[in-house]
């Protein structure tokens, strides 16, 4: 085995030549002969003239290899006390007849499919069934709201909504139908059909002809098998947040995203066939499609999809059950997730109760992990800790500890070393490259490797001026952070959190990690407010540990003391609230901007990804009782 050193000079030296080995570790149709590329929008292109199947390559291969009898999926619903698992040819078989109710719908190869589904293993059926003939399908986060539901539609002009009738939330009941209904009278775009599986929580009113049911379609269909795809044919669109309010459509292609996520399980995760792989994620993130679906089945693993939460299904003892009962190798979830775990159980007393002793590593990712919460994690579990870093438009990792090729002491706050595959550089305003130790923005130079977005879904120019322009030759992350003199890389945070202060560049997120180190803190945000005098100044947003009395002016005297030793006087760290809970998306980010917003009086609009709108208004309360902000009232 090569060690990272090789590994990565080779992967940005000769890179068709380190591609073309991973492209061998597939199978394809049609091997491709043409490695690096340019297509018609001068993007470049991986693996143009091959041809392959991704729905073929997570369940048909691995049937042909012997391993039909394994189990393939896992289903484990705390929300509705139901487990269920599916050897890789009960799932060929469900995927098979569920591509022919599709083919029964006209569907053919290029036709989009939004399916609106909560965690239920119809998701999964959905998404590779749309793969084996070639649509391309659109996960929305089952219970978006119905606006952003239309605005999806209109995007992506789907012929097919494949839906469930209802998600669960907490034992609240989320019926979905009534929101595609209205989704689809806002829209402009026509869908022709509407296929809902009718969950026994929530029956869903049929009430036109475009409304078919699933299970009865799926009884009158005929399996088919998997379709060769050219390379480039997109796979999937998937929505992330824009910064004009509009949502960028990401596509992602079958060859360069099949080879690149099989590497990953490899390099990255270092786990392979019949090893069990739970990501705690939703298949409407991106976490979902890489590493529920896709990419645990492309290396044969048996993956796990969890219908709960981390705390409240039953209790804060539910990562650990399903993790000692289906003998996790390898589990991967968000920070935010453990930070409402330890404020629940701070002692992590639950975990006694089970038996982890199949957990090798566990991986976090999604937003910046917090050192308090890293070593808390590093100290219960005794195993591997890595904190790796990706986004929606990459598809899988860009740094992280690569524990299939070679491990590397961790340190807290790091995410580790770019993948191989990765030029990440730190450049400044000016564009130029910064040196160790120096803060600026995290770029990657091109090209970019498998698997990442070749374009934004029917807007090209708009692929171009969000990631391409700002720095012509690399692609632009939109995070900030340096290098240290080790060559570890860290992630401080999004640009637009990089606050000015008098003059001084500080990052959100390095005083968020000195807050969170207080022995009362349980989750925090900073974020900048106006001022007049000195631009913009930190607040602090902080939520005590439950169970610990703590004098609330002492802790605010701790905080900023904290603040000034660790950072500077110059943050000007003075104000500081306590809040019962902060605003998130339904992943678990911090809505930061809406915050910053709210305390600057500024129009906001109620982000689709919320969990809970009516936090907004207590925010605000919160920051009008303290007197903070409000710049326009003074």
């Amino acid at each position: 085995m090569t060690d990272y050193k090789t590994e990565f000079s080779r992967s940005l030296d000769t890179p068709e030549e380190f591609w073309t080995r991973q492209a061998a570790n597939i199978a394809w149709y049609r091997p491709p002969m043409s490695i690096l590329s340019k297509d018609a929008n001068g993007s470049e292109e991986w693996f143009a003239d091959g041809e392959l199947n991704s729905s073929y390559l997570a369940l048909d291969y691995h049937i042909e290899q012997g391993r039909g009898d394994q189990t393939a999926l896992i289903y484990d619903s705390p929300a509705t006390d139901t487990k269920a698992s599916f050897t890789y040819i009960e799932l060929r078989d469900e995927v098979a007849r569920l591509a022919g109710v599709l083919r029964d719908l006209d569907v053919d190869i290029g036709d989009r499919v939004i399916v609106y589904m909560p965690m239920i293993p119809q998701a999964v059926f959905a998404m590779l069934a749309c793969a084996r003939i070639g649509a391309i399908h659109s996960v929305v986060f089952g219970g978006f709201a119905a606006k952003e539901l239309a605005t999806r539609i209109d995007d992506a002009e789907p012929k097919v909504i494949l839906a469930a009738s209802c998600g669960l939330e907490f034992g609240k009941v989320i019926g979905y139908k009534p929101l595609i209904d209205e989704a689809l009278v806002i829209a402009d775009y026509n869908v022709d059909h509407c296929v809902v599986f009718q969950r026994p929580q929530c029956t869903a009113s049929m009430s036109n002809e475009r409304d078919k049911d699933w299970q009865s379609l799926l009884e009158a269909a005929t399996p088919v098998d998997p379709v060769p795809l050219p390379a480039a044919h997109p796979l999937y669109i998937l929505y992330t947040s824009g910064t004009t309010g509009k949502p960028k459509g990401v596509v992602r292609d079958n060859g360069g995203h099949a080879v690149a996520l099989t590497y990953s399980m490899q390099s990255i995760y270092n786990i392979g066939a019949g090893e069990i792989f739970w990501a705690a994620s939703d298949v409407g993130w991106v976490v979902g499609h890489s590493y529920i679906v896709y990419g645990p089945l492309f290396a044969g693993c048996t993956t796990v999809l969890f219908e709960g939460k981390p705390v409240r299904t039953p209790d804060a003892g539910t990562f650990w059950r399903v993790m000692a009962e289906h003998k996790v190798n390898v589990f991967f979830t968000a920070p935010t997730a453990f930070r409402a775990i330890r404020k629940e159980d701070p002692e992590a007393e639950l975990l006694g109760q089970y038996d982890l002793s199949s957990l090798r590593s566990l991986f976090v990712a999604g937003e910046r992990t917090d050192p308090s919460t890293y070593d808390w994690l590093v100290d219960i579990l005794g195993v591997p800790v890595i904190d790796h870093w990706w986004q929606t438009e990459t598809g899988w990792p860009i740094a992280g500890d690569p524990l299939g090729i070679e491990s590397f002491p961790p340190k807290a706050g790091s995410v580790c070393k770019p993948i191989p595959g990765y030029d990440v550089q730190i450049l400044s305003e000016s564009g130029e490259r910064l040196g160790a130790n120096e803060e600026g923005d995290v770029v990657i130079k091109l090209p970019l490797p498998p698997g990442c977005l070749p374009t934004v879904w029917g807007d090209h120019q708009r692929y171009l001026d969000s990631y391409m322009t700002q720095y012509p030759g690399y692609y632009n992350s939109g995070d900030e952070g340096y290098f240290d003199d080790d060559g570890y890389l860290f992630v401080m945070g999004r640009t637009d959190d990089v606050i000015n202060v008098a003059g001084h560049r500080l990052s959100t997120g390095q005083m968020e990690e000195v807050v969170a180190s207080h022995p009362a803190v349980a989750e925090c945000a900073v974020v900048a407010i106006e001022d007049r005098e000195k631009g913009h100044i930190p607040v602090g947003l902080v939520i005590v540990k439950d169970g610990v009395n703590v004098e609330v002016d002492a802790l605010r005297a701790d905080l900023v003391a904290m603040i000034r030793k660790d950072v500077g006087a110059f943050a000007n760290f003075k104000q500081i609230v306590m809040v019962p809970r902060l605003p998130k998306t339904r992943s678990g980010k911090i809505l930061r901007q809406v915050i910053r917003k709210i305390v600057d009086k500024k129009h906001y609009e109620i982000p689709a990804t919320i969990d809970d709108p009516a936090i907004l208004d207590e925010i605000a309360a919160t920051f009008r009782d303290n007197g903070i902000g409000f710049i326009g009232e003074k």
